[in-house]
């Protein structure tokens, strides 16, 4: 499972800022405690500076006695911690409400447990994704459970195909990829006409992959093959590392999901652009999602015979068919 470097890095912000939030939180709690109990905060320094001599304590050779000398710091620190909290008590305070207490015991906040995240830096990471798709995606209320089959006929077209029925396989199809991406090996190529669910379907599995922890990027051909150009061409160092954190994106996620191929202006750059990153992502085992209006004809035509070759084999071919649901809905 891949981590997206550029979601991880806004996660560890966002925990450095909670663990500030909580020092800040914790020092004018400290604040209002020594102001109102004065000889809190003196036993507080007092045990503090007990540290210091218990470690000269244990290493002082010159001392007749270390063992009893540290054994009498620490009986003086337990009677000052009985005497603190019974003040405390006393005033209305939790005798532990200055006591520093992490948030996650595993990791201590540190958000990382040996040398994997952690649950808590994960759910940070989780929270970031939904925020970039959602900026993406403008996400509403796409979900399998909301995906409706009564949009497409039920009467065979002139090729004999039921909309309805090819629409229910594929809705199957989309739901399983989903639920088991990890142990899924194909990729997806969604292709037909305008307004047949193709992005409906396609953003339900980003949710359903993103929840699962996987790394999620969901854009447009017009925007990923700017990025390339934007790369090449790119004169600022500056630009050409944020560029190139976003090819890297491109390249390295778990799922890509490139909207509406067909939409950008193909020129001899693109196509390349194209070949290198459906080639790299399957070379790597990277699943991609493509969706367009074209068929794997046009494909051919437009772009390359090799391209059309590689989805036509490494990719589930998805054909979308019936009436524009957009239309549907407007009348």
């Amino acid at each position: 499972m891949a981590l997206d470097g550029k979601l991880l890095g806004r996660a560890l912000d966002r925990l450095e800022e909670l663990n500030k939030k909580d020092e800040r939180e914790l020092n004018r709690l400290r604040e209002r405690v020594y102001a109102r109990l004065p000889r809190v905060a003196q036993i507080d320094r007092t045990i503090s500076q007990s540290f210091a001599e218990a470690a000269f304590a244990a290493l002082d050779s010159g001392s007749a006695n270390p063992e009893e000398a540290l054994r009498n710091i620490a009986l003086k620190n337990l009677n000052l911690q009985a005497e603190r909290a019974e003040l405390m008590s006393e005033a209305g305070f939790a005798p532990d409400c200055l006591d520093e207490k992490p948030r996650c015991e595993k990791c201590s906040d540190r958000g990382f447990y040996g040398t994997k995240p952690c649950t808590c830096l994960m759910e940070l990471y989780k929270e970031e994704q939904r925020l970039e798709l959602s900026q993406l995606l403008k996400l509403g209320e796409e979900t399998f459970d909301s995906f409706n089959l009564d949009y497409y006929d039920d009467r065979p077209m002139k090729d004999g195909v039921v909309p309805r029925d090819m629409m229910e396989v594929i809705y199957e199809i989309c739901l399983q990829y989903a639920r088991r991406f990890g142990d899924e090996r194909e990729n997806l190529f969604m292709t037909g006409g305008p307004g047949l669910g193709k992005t409906f379907l396609s953003t339900c599995i980003a949710k359903v992959v993103s929840e699962n922890g996987f790394s999620v990027v969901y854009d447009t051909a017009v925007n990923v093959f700017a990025h390339f150009e934007e790369e090449r061409f790119a004169r600022s160092y500056t630009d050409m590392d944020s560029l190139r954190a976003d090819l890297d994106r491109y390249m390295n996620c778990d799922l890509l999901i490139l909207d509406d191929l067909g939409t950008e202006m193909t020129t001899s750059f693109t196509i390349s652009a194209l070949y290198d990153l459906v080639n790299t992502r399957l070379r790597t085992g990277k699943k991609t999602i493509i969706n367009s209006n074209l068929s794997i004809e046009d494909i051919r035509r437009r772009y390359s015979v090799q391209i059309a070759s590689r989805l036509q084999g490494e990719y589930t071919v998805l054909s979308f068919v019936g009436r524009d649901i957009r239309q549907k809905k407007n009348h």
